[in-house]
């Protein structure tokens, strides 16, 4: 049987969290900016370190499992996790997802936007608008008492009601001191499973959507993760606090 450990956070973690979170979405913000024709992701993987370091915070990605970058940035039809790179230069209709996470005295905030580099077509515009009205259905669904499988299923139902498909591959996660803590939040599932929601959890909810298929591999450098059938894929995250008052978003001006 597996055991799941869900940390519980007090006022005073929250507060230090909601801090991590700030400089987290504030770096997000600034990476959003440049998404320009003729930038390469390198160059904007340089404007989320410079600003972190400004602030006294480090890129939770940095290092982790061997990854050499600070941030993810992934073009069309990637996923997930990126690597920024000086040949990868950004053109006219490219959507491009960029994940960031600030770690900050000692606790991580994590969240990612899809941005679009220009003007793109309908179509990926669409995806795009889908997979951020995703990520609020699910945390809409994030009051306590409820189960993770009440964010899961909130996310699926809207993906696919808009005839897309959510990656299953890959989930969101709690987070917290660690970049990744228990629990798991898939983007699809039954309502009324997995583990209750608590007041004191933190959990980063994170819709991957394809245009085409769910599936998707991984590349030769272990990390990049692609639509299987090449479709265009959107990215959208929050971390959020579970609360007696209900769901509140920590990395707020995303």
């Amino acid at each position: 049987m597996l055991l799941i450990m869900i940390p519980i956070k007090t006022v005073r973690e929250l507060s230090l969290m909601k801090d991590a979170c700030h400089l987290a979405a504030e770096a997000l913000r600034l990476a959003g900016e440049a998404v320009k024709p003729g930038i390469s992701t390198l160059e904007i993987d340089s404007i989320v370190a410079r600003y972190l370091k400004k602030e006294g915070a480090v890129p939770s990605f940095f290092g982790y499992q061997g990854f050499t970058k600070n941030i993810c940035v992934s073009v069309n039809n990637v996923v997930i996790h990126g690597i920024p790179n000086r040949a990868c230069i950004l053109k006219e209709g490219d959507i491009v997802s960029i994940d960031v996470g600030a770690f900050y005295k000692g606790y991580h905030g994590d969240n990612a936007k899809t941005f679009i580099c220009g003007e793109t077509s309908d179509e990926a515009k669409a995806l795009v608008d889908v997979t951020r009205e995703c990520l609020f259905e699910g945390i809409g669904a994030a009051f306590a008492g409820n189960r993770v499988g009440d964010i899961s299923n909130a996310v699926q139902k809207y993906a696919e009601a808009h005839s897309y498909s959510v990656v299953r591959k890959f989930v969101g996660h709690g987070v917290g001191v660690k970049l990744h803590e228990d629990p798991a939040v898939p983007n699809f599932g039954t309502a009324g499973r997995g583990p209750r929601l608590m007041p004191g959890m933190t959990i980063a909810i994170e819709p991957m959507v394809n245009m085409g298929g769910f599936e998707v591999k991984i590349l030769n450098d272990d990390w990049t993760v692609v639509t299987a059938d090449n479709s265009l894929s959107a990215h959208f995250e929050h971390t959020v606090a579970i609360l007696p008052s209900g769901p509140e978003i920590l990395t707020i001006g995303v």
